[in-house]
């Protein structure tokens, strides 16, 4: 079962390391390909007015502050949590620039192509479809093994400064910027909540679909005596 699952799968196009600056092309492209997914599901839950996940909340009332797309907020915001790593002695990697960059588009992209459902119900559905899609692009993405994403380095990087459990620093950082977005006029509804309690699995059953495709690929055919 998908939910079970513990340690993050290697596939035969997932980097040895995450500090490799030149990966196969096969781990850059499904890096990429799941950084794409992401963003998409990010924009996607802004498109359906019912909430966002905690960091777009916090870009999306920054946004209504200034004359800037919730999609280069983003990437700005990104860029203040990379310079924050410095004083955590963490390394950014390929995947942590690419995450910034391609989340960033992404989300002015299906912000700009996307149009708000019509009704509460397609709303809801579309809620649903951006939770899935970050959890299978986060499949993709961790499998790539390039690098931890800015909100990720900054959460385990304070982890190991303060010592304190990953749930309690991960909680922290979620309620702060959740807290400071929605003061600031960003969207907290039940999108919010599906993001956050669903997440989770999403990305698990994203980790299983992936493992399940490439893992099987490499199993070796049997051997026939003729």
């Amino acid at each position: 079962m998908f939910l079970s699952l513990k340690n993050i799968p290697k596939v035969s196009w997932s980097s040895k390391k995450p500090l490799n600056f030149k990966p196969k092309i096969s781990t850059f492209f499904f890096l990429c390909f799941g950084l794409t997914l992401f963003g998409l599901g990010e924009g996607l839950l802004l498109v359906s007015s019912t909430g966002a996940s905690p960091w777009s909340v916090l870009a999306q009332g920054i946004s209504l502050n200034v004359n800037y797309s919730i999609g280069i907020i983003t990437f700005f915001i990104s860029l203040f949590v990379i310079f924050l790593w410095i004083f955590l002695n963490q390394k950014p990697g390929i995947g942590t620039v690419l995450n910034a960059i391609i989340i960033a588009l992404m989300i002015d992209f299906s912000l700009n192509v996307f149009d708000i459902p019509e009704n509460y119900f397609s709303q809801i559905l579309m809620a649903i479809s951006a939770v899935l899609l970050v959890g299978i692009g986060s499949g993709f993405y961790l499998v790539a093994n390039l690098g931890p994403g800015p909100r990720d380095g900054l959460m385990t990087g304070l982890q190991k400064k303060t010592n304190l459990p990953i749930a309690s620093v991960r909680a922290f950082l979620e309620i702060s910027v959740v807290s400071i977005g929605w003061y600031l006029g960003g969207t907290v509804g039940v999108g919010t909540l599906m993001f956050a309690f669903g997440v989770g699995p999403a990305v698990a059953l994203g980790l299983f679909i992936v493992s399940r495709i490439f893992l099987k690929s490499k199993k070796k055919p049997p051997n026939y005596k003729i």
